[in-house]
């Protein structure tokens, strides 16, 4: 492994909250990294905006539509920020793009975790209001 792998593994564990296998393992140099992740993130928006989109249309009540593209619009402004302060140290660096690319992924990953619960909730188990 070489160094710039080493050390993007190694900022990898550190930025990311959970474990999932590296899709972006057989690339060697920063130029495909970054290409990689890239990738990797534009695959999680794609599902986080499937996901978005079946649960919005199951809102019934035109408010909370409103309400919840109101709330997925702040948190996708508030992932951009976070990631950007988030890796703000490497700015202008060539592992840049790399690491707010990861940044962006696990966070969009994590949101999509909690939509797709959000849609399989019933509005009367009581249970998934905490959600």
């Amino acid at each position: 492994m070489n160094a710039i792998k080493l050390f993007a593994a190694l900022i990898l564990s550190i930025l990311c909250a959970t474990a999932w296998a590296d899709p972006c393992d057989d690339k060697v140099t920063q130029v495909d990294l970054n290409e990689c992740y890239g990738n990797e993130y534009k695959v999680a928006q794609k599902e986080l905006d499937q996901v978005y989109h079946v649960l919005r249309a199951s809102l019934s009540d035109r408010q909370r539509q409103k309400a919840f593209e109101a709330v997925q619009a702040a948190w996708l402004k508030y992932r951009d920020l976070h990631c950007k302060f988030e890796v703000s140290v490497y700015e202008g660096g060539s592992m840049y793009s790399m690491l707010y690319a990861i940044c962006l992924t696990e966070k969009t990953r994590a949101r999509f975790v909690e939509l797709k619960k959000m849609a399989a909730c019933d509005d009367s188990d009581v249970s998934c209001s905490s959600m």
